[in-house]
């Protein structure tokens, strides 16, 4: 959480967080009383030596007892003043026992400076890798895909207040590694600048800072400059009463996500999933998705957000449950590999109308390639709406792939992930007619 009025002195700045960070944890316990506990022999845990970490963030994991064989990770952020703990047992509980059920993997970053608030201010913090609490997150991300297997098209991150803000952020600055995102009472990436070294910004906070949609994309893009790929599906949590971060910033930052994914300000569809909430959904797969709380303050979430969310995020989708047999198919063709050239294996993942496909290049010659291209063919119907560790044009039809930043090169007998998520009309089939640098891969 954070606080509206900037006047205050810190030392009664926090505690007035403090106060307002206890009224959310009984606000929590009530709303999530209902929810049938059970005892796990699974618990919170720290862990250490990560990976770089320049601002001394702390790292906690929770890994259900039932991890499911290739699960997905959530990244859960907590609120100033907050802990791993505190958004643990408190607001994110629902996420917990979504993981016991469907097996995936939790991540807490815990922000150890006074006041426990995350860097969404300096400029360090707002461009990829800087050296600030975002690098050290992306470090946790990093050792827990490596720790649990993880199911990189299945990466994604929600957040609290101060969480939420930099859930914003790290969508901005790692759209290669994020799916999708939840934010809960943030503001756009970007908005909580300051000059000072400060990590306040009252302008911000009070809902006064206003840009065009353009300008907030500009913004976020600029964080990750030359990106070219795709972005996270977002979705945007927000109290009409919240005076702690004004209510207007969420006005803002549906401007922000529709630019960035460039579809439309006006929504395909409103609802009310909720007697006070309004929901409105942007582009045609509904890439934006932002939910209005009549009367809500800043204690967020309440009951039944986080339940949307662990639908949006795809956190509950079919093949994801240990305790049941996976939908996922993967291409067998015995092509051989030509000599001195490539090969692939694509997987595929459906439900309904969406997909995500994991496709793996190996470099079968004896030299390495350095900056590489992989062309290939989408089924008829179907069209990427994201992706992660390359960057994909066009969405649909014949295919480029292109190599990020971190993963130019194939070894010789070396492999290399990447993927994508798309939607279809009823063709859920892998990609066929690969190629890499021009040079006819085979299928494995």
């Amino acid at each position: 959480m954070t606080l509206r009025n900037p006047t205050f002195p810190r030392t009664t700045r926090y505690r007035v967080i403090a106060v307002i960070a206890a009224v959310l944890s009984v606000v929590a316990a009530i709303a999530f009383a209902s929810v049938p506990q059970q005892a796990h022999a699974a618990s919170l845990t720290q862990v250490t030596g990560f990976g770089t970490n320049p601002t001394n963030l702390n790292m906690y994991v929770y890994a259900p007892d039932r991890l499911a064989a290739r699960p997905a990770l959530l990244l859960m952020i907590h609120y100033c003043t907050g802990t791993a703990s505190a958004v643990h047992n408190g607001g994110g509980r629902d996420y917990v026992s979504a993981a016991d059920r469907y097996g995936f993997v939790i991540v807490y970053p815990e922000a150890t400076r006074d006041g426990r608030c995350f860097d969404v201010s300096t400029q360090n913090a707002l461009r990829r890798n800087g050296g600030s609490d975002s690098t050290g997150i992306m470090s946790m991300v990093s050792h827990a895909r490596q720790r649990y297997n993880v199911d990189p098209s299945r990466i994604v991150v929600s957040g609290i207040s101060s969480g939420a803000m930099m859930t914003n952020v790290l969508a901005a600055e790692y759209p290669d590694v994020f799916s999708a995102a939840s934010a809960f009472a943030g503001v756009p990436a970007g908005c909580f600048a300051t000059t000072d070294g400060s990590l306040w910004n009252s302008q911000c906070s009070g809902g006064t800072l206003q840009k065009t949609p353009q300008q907030w994309g500009d913004q976020a893009r600029a964080m990750f400059p030359g990106y070219t790929g795709a972005y996270p599906r977002m979705q945007l949590w927000h109290g009409t009463n919240d005076t702690t971060l004004a209510y207007p910033n969420f006005g803002e930052a549906l401007d922000q996500w529709t630019n960035v994914h460039g579809v439309s300000r006006t929504p395909v569809s409103t609802d009310q999933p909720q007697s006070n909430w309004t929901r409105t959904r942007y582009g045609a797969t509904g890439v934006v998705e932002g939910i209005s709380a009549q009367g809500t303050g800043h204690d967020v979430p309440t009951a039944g957000m986080v339940s949307r969310a662990i639908t949006f995020l795809g956190l509950d989708r079919p093949g994801t449950d240990p305790t049941t047999t996976t939908t996922t198919t993967t291409t067998t063709t015995t092509t051989p590999p030509p000599s001195g050239g490539c090969a692939v294996t694509a997987s595929v993942n459906a439900w309904n109308t969406g997909l995500t496909e994991t496709i793996t290049i190996t470099n079968t010659s004896t030299t390495a390639v350095n900056g590489w291209q992989l062309q290939f063919t989408l089924p008829g119907g179907q069209v990427i709406t994201g992706g992660w560790s390359a960057t994909y044009s066009p969405a649909s039809g014949q295919v480029t792939a292109r190599n990020v930043n971190y993963n130019p090169q194939i070894p010789p007998n070396g492999s290399i992930s990447i993927g994508l998520q798309a939607t279809h009309t009823g063709n859920s089939a892998a990609a066929t007619g690969f190629s890499l640098n021009g040079a006819v891969c085979g299928v494995r």
